[in-house]
């Protein structure tokens, strides 16, 4: 009695478990990854709940890994949750004697819960639509003797149910990804201005044709954010508002910034996050108006500024660092993409990525310093980024030699040299550096080739600035105020 009893919770467990990865799957067919998906906010919420130190680890340590782990953990919670609504539904409806009415008592509680998770309607439905799909399935495969008897094949009710929610999400996940393609290649369909187009060309010919080396204009930028499920805000209903310590608060809307005149700018982000060799560093052409174009009319009265977006990240760092600013709408000749921080995100030039702030909504001028969200989790990263010359290629060439090359990265100090070294930092000698893009906040290419000595040895990497300063040697970690040091790497020429 008691195993045909845990053979019975099992089965309800399961047959629920279904219901909440359906009600998702459901979710997921009409809404997409937007912020209306159901699973978003506890996606979300696992990330903003995290201690410091958990949020530190996942970023030093485990890098992308740790966002892929947070969201799925939010995908399972989500899942759970809305397995036990499932699992109430259908007892309760049990308990009326009622058990054709489960699959609409199912609908009902699922709909009402991912409507209070999500925040709309349609993702309520479709949620609702899932998890009532798998109830209605599960109990259409009672027998007639199961009925007359009161027992049910519990084996096959679970895997029954577990077979329409799997095939529920892969339906609705091949529907998003068709959907998805259809957006991007509306997206293509646009001309890119011819401004910008000069300068994507100009990009590509002072690239060096060096084989697994990211061009100038990255091929796929990085991106970091605080949120599992990125904000969408349409652009008709965005706009940045500036106030605090100002003369008079102002507020633009996307159809004031979209009729200034705009610029368009090289510009390299790196993350403050990321590893000494890493590859969170990237370079853009971006579209927008300069920040100082938005503030003149605000009369700034404070020493210092935070900027606010729409996941609710925050960052606070001096006023100055505004002047050269950027209000970007654009990236390489496209609409910024929602990854970005569409429709409008900020760019600071000079700073760690994290200051750049995505999809902006407040500018808020103070009178006294306060804290940032990083800042309150231990990390420094608001002042000038440091130098970094990057290893990121070694090839073995058809005449013997080998070939090691990288980006380097200052910030707006510039690039004025990099110097490589193949005997572990006794001897140096000068890379080849790309021509510089116009711009102050860009980054350089460097390339080195030399007949490598019999056996393994060690290639280190070091960069000088504009103003004539050493990358440091000391090797010091992210956490909290951005990797430095000078790169090393092993090269064994017969493994290339």
């Amino acid at each position: 009695m008691d195993r045909q009893v845990l053979h019975s919770g099992l089965t309800r467990a399961a047959v629920a478990l279904a219901g909440g990865v359906a009600a998702m799957a459901g979710s997921y067919a009409v809404v997409g990854g937007s912020p209306a998906f159901v699973a978003a906010a506890i996606a979300n919420t696992t990330v903003t709940l995290a201690p410091g130190f958990l949020v530190t680890f996942a970023i030093t340590v485990l890098g992308d890994l740790g966002s892929k782990l947070a969201y799925w953990a939010g995908l399972a919670t989500t899942a759970v949750a809305l397995g036990l609504v499932v699992a109430t539904a259908r007892i309760a409806i049990r308990r009326l004697n009622r058990p054709l009415a489960a699959p609409l008592g199912v609908a009902v509680g699922v709909g009402l819960a991912a409507a209070a998770l999500s925040g709309s309607a349609v993702s309520a439905v479709g949620a609702a639509v899932g998890a009532a799909l798998v109830s209605t399935v599960v109990d259409l495969g009672r027998t007639d003797a199961d009925a007359a008897s009161g027992t049910t094949d519990g084996s096959r009710r679970a895997v029954l149910s577990g077979a329409v929610a799997v095939a529920f999400g892969l339906l609705a996940l091949g529907g998003r990804q068709v959907l998805a393609t259809d957006r991007e290649d509306d997206e293509e369909q646009v001309p890119i201005p011819d401004d910008v187009a000069a300068m994507l060309e100009d990009a590509r010919a002072k690239s060096f044709d060096v084989e697994f080396l990211e061009p100038l204009v990255s091929d796929q930028f990085y991106t970091v954010d605080i949120a599992n499920v990125d904000p969408d805000p349409a652009r008709e209903d965005w706009s940045v508002r500036i106030h605090g310590a100002v003369g008079e608060e102002t507020t633009y809307t996307f159809e004031d910034i979209d009729a200034m005149d705009h610029e368009h700018r090289f510009e390299t982000l790196r993350c403050v996050g990321e590893s000494l060799n890493g590859r969170k560093m990237d370079t853009a052409v971006w579209t927008g108006v300069p920040l100082m174009n938005l503030l003149e009319s605000a009369d700034l009265q404070g020493e210092y500024v935070m900027l606010r977006a729409a996941d609710g990240f925050y960052e606070e760092f001096p006023v100055d660092a505004l002047e050269t600013g950027f209000v970007a709408v654009g990236m390489n000749g496209r609409s910024l993409p929602r990854e970005h921080g569409a429709p409008a995100r900020a760019l600071i030039p000079g700073h760690w990525g994290e200051i750049n702030v995505k999809w902006l909504t407040e500018i808020e001028i103070l009178d006294e310093p306060a804290t940032g969200y990083w800042e309150k989790r231990g990390w420094h990263g608001t002042g000038p980024v440091n130098t970094v010359a990057k290893l990121w290629t070694e090839n073995r060439l058809d005449d013997g030699r080998v070939e090691v090359a990288g980006p380097a990265y200052a910030g707006t100090r510039g690039i004025e040299r990099v110097e490589v070294s193949v005997d572990g930092g006794s001897t140096w000698n000068d890379a080849q550096l790309s021509d510089p893009l116009p711009g102050d906040d860009v980054w350089r290419q460097w390339v080195y080739r030399y007949d490598p000595p019999d056996g393994a040895h060690e290639v280190v990497v070091r960069a000088t600035d504009g103003l004539g300063t050493l990358q440091p040697e000391d090797e010091q970690r992210a956490y909290p105020s951005g990797p430095s040091g000078w790169v090393s790497k092993t090269v064994e020429p017969g493994s290339l």
